[in-house]
């Protein structure tokens, strides 16, 4: 019974020993395990709370998911600061007396670690000001893609060949980001369409407008339309335009949907699709006197 009991009183002295000090404050191995718990828990509480707030408290609302998720990763922060603040006042260390570590902690950040912070900030920002939000289809840096999570250090966005790319969020600030669907999902599209010169322009005009109306991903309202653009070197160059909210994230599959209609209704009216061609005319020199 007395081993146990100088086992213990040694395993507790172990915990008790003072690992280093900060000021008046002994940081023991019972401290660390003590804040390290409660650091764990505090993540996780905050973590099921953002959970909560975008998809049981607000999920029933009319609110945009990409809303929900802004509202709900910006509480957390705050919980997580005011948690982290009451954590290390229950535990006894006078954050005053921790200053010190701060500015040194500072510098680092001034030296090394410049671009984590650029980032947070960063991050901060898209949050509050939403020049993207998640559901939103973005071209940023030469990538494409749907965004799907936006975290306080980077952005995670999804390609049409479901390849997740991770883009810091400085990348969102710094840089030019085009938002297919930032207002709504509603996107024009271009298509060019080239005849040869016989064809009739009106004719054209009619037969692209009712190939376009009857495809199921393009709107009626707003109804497509047809642009002359051009009499070109070698045919009639049209622009055909129609509004999509389907293939907001697909334009290359509406654009090959739409060209084998129009290849195919072309080729049953008789249409001619031209090709370039250049009209070579040769002079003849005047003999040479022998």
């Amino acid at each position: 019974m007395e081993t146990i009991h100088k086992l213990i009183s040694q395993v507790v002295e172990v915990f008790n020993t003072p690992l280093f000090r900060i000021d008046t404050f002994r940081f023991t191995l019972w401290t660390f395990l003590y804040l390290t718990a409660l650091v764990f828990l505090l993540f996780w509480a905050t973590s099921r709370l953002n959970r909560y707030i975008v998809y049981r408290l607000m999920g029933h609302s009319r609110v945009a998911l990409g809303v929900r998720i802004a509202v709900g990763s910006i509480i957390r922060y705050i919980v997580v600061v005011v948690g982290l603040v009451v954590i290390f006042q229950t535990t006894g260390i006078n954050l005053s007396s921790i200053t010190i570590i701060f500015g040194a902690l500072g510098v680092g950040i001034g030296f090394g670690l410049q671009n984590i912070t650029n980032n947070f900030v960063s991050g901060l920002i898209i949050l509050m000001e939403r020049p993207i939000k998640v559901g939103d289809r973005i071209e940023v840096a030469g990538v494409a893609g749907d965004v799907i999570n936006i975290s306080m250090r980077a952005t995670t966005i999804v390609t049409n060949d479901n390849i997740s790319i991770i883009v810091p969020n400085s990348e969102f600030i710094s840089k030019t980001v085009i938002n297919w669907s930032h207002t709504n999902r509603q996107v024009r599209f271009n298509f060019p369409v080239h005849v040869a010169y016989k064809e009739d322009p009106e004719r054209i005009r009619r037969l692209l407008v009712d190939l376009a109306m009857q495809h199921p991903g393009v709107l009626r309202n707003p109804p497509p339309d047809v642009l002359f653009v051009a009499q070109g070197d070698s045919a009639l160059e049209f622009n055909l335009r129609v509004w999509t909210e389907e293939f907001v994230d697909r334009p290359g599959v509406l654009k090959s949907q739409l060209y084998y209609r129009i290849f195919a209704a072309f080729r049953e009216a008789g249409i001619e699709i031209p090709f370039p061609q250049h009209d070579v005319h040769i002079k003849s020199r005047p003999a040479e006197k022998p």
